[in-house]
């Protein structure tokens, strides 16, 4: 029974995957198409930039499909324990997409900054400070919806793809910026706005590179969830103590390793019985939890009962 739920909530959250993966896509395709035009016949070259970087987001959504699918295969011979950490690669290797992005907009605002040049930019029309406008609008809600839809399904690479969206609606921040301030007389907003730009695209991908290592490294449970699965195993009717309660991080999912205390004098049948009721309460309360194992150690409940006895005299 719990296999069959397992497999069919590990198919839900690949057809969300897919379901996000897809309007990115295409959310993607016609935003970077409609910058180019607004940046072409606008004389903006800031906005074409800016549509080369939304076209890149493509690729980043391509390798978010490809990383979460293979996560989702199932287990066979030479991956018993299935394919999830191939989810944290795809989250770094966003990462580094979205720092490489980063340092390309801090280095083109550098560069003009220190070629002197800012007096020779032309000056754009207003289409695409509209295209900027419309852009920062789509591309935040992208990053809401893709975060939302991340969160939902526990998925490192997802939430990856969000930030490359926020990263998107950053630049065309930028880009608006610079778009104002070369039609006031200041263009030198442009390259200043795109280095501060940069240096929050690059702590976005620092983050979402560690988590995703942190997931490849056996990393614990935070200790809340830990807490909270020792407070269910103790409240399961027979276990007498909690010997040793593990977890790891295995990609978007968790193992749980479990000791338990019971009476020693019971039938195997029993401590069996009990040993499951542990597991089962585990799996079913904590959805991220992939597998649990759970070991019985015997208690000797008379000799205990006898030196409570002798103490209290």
């Amino acid at each position: 029974m719990t296999n069959k739920n397992q497999t069919l909530n590990e198919r839900q959250e690949l057809d969300i995957a897919m379901r996000t993966s897809v309007v990115s896509i295409i959310a993607n395709l016609i935003l970077s198409v409609f910058k180019f035009i607004a940046g072409i016949f606008g004389r903006s070259a800031a906005m074409v930039s800016d549509a080369v970087h939304s076209a890149s987001d493509v690729f980043s959504t391509v390798i978010v499909i490809i990383g979460v699918k293979i996560a989702h295969k199932a287990s066979d011979e030479d991956h018993p324990y299935g394919h999830d950490r191939l989810e944290c690669v795809a989250a770094v290797v966003l990462a580094v997409v979205l720092a490489v992005t980063g340092i390309g907009i801090g280095w083109s605002g550098i560069g003009k900054i220190a070629s002197g040049s800012i007096a020779d930019i032309a000056i754009p029309t207003a289409l695409p400070m509209i295209a900027a406008v419309i852009s920062i609008a789509v591309k935040e809600g992208m990053y809401w919806y893709t975060r939302a839809a991340a969160k939902k399904i526990g998925s490192d690479a997802l939430m990856a793809d969000a930030w490359h969206h926020r990263s998107d609606s950053l630049s065309s921040i930028g880009s608006l910026i610079g778009i104002i301030g070369a039609r006031m007389g200041y263009a030198i907003l442009d390259p200043v706005a795109s280095v501060v730009i940069c240096l929050f695209i690059l702590k976005a991908a620092f983050d979402i590179f560690m988590e995703a290592l942190e997931k490849m490294v056996d990393k614990s449970c935070d200790k809340e969830t830990v807490e909270k699965m020792k407070r269910e195993v103790l409240s399961v009717e027979g276990v007498i103590a909690l010997d040793e309660l593990k977890t790891r991080l295995f990609g978007a999912k968790c193992y749980v390793d479990i000791e338990i205390g019971a009476d020693g004098n019971s039938t195997l049948f029993t401590a069996h019985a009990i040993a499951e009721k542990v597991h089962d309460g585990i799996e079913k309360n904590f959805p991220e939890v992939k597998h649990c194992m759970v070991h019985v150690n015997p208690v000797d409940v008379k000799a205990i009962e006898g030196r409570i006895e002798k103490a209290g005299k």
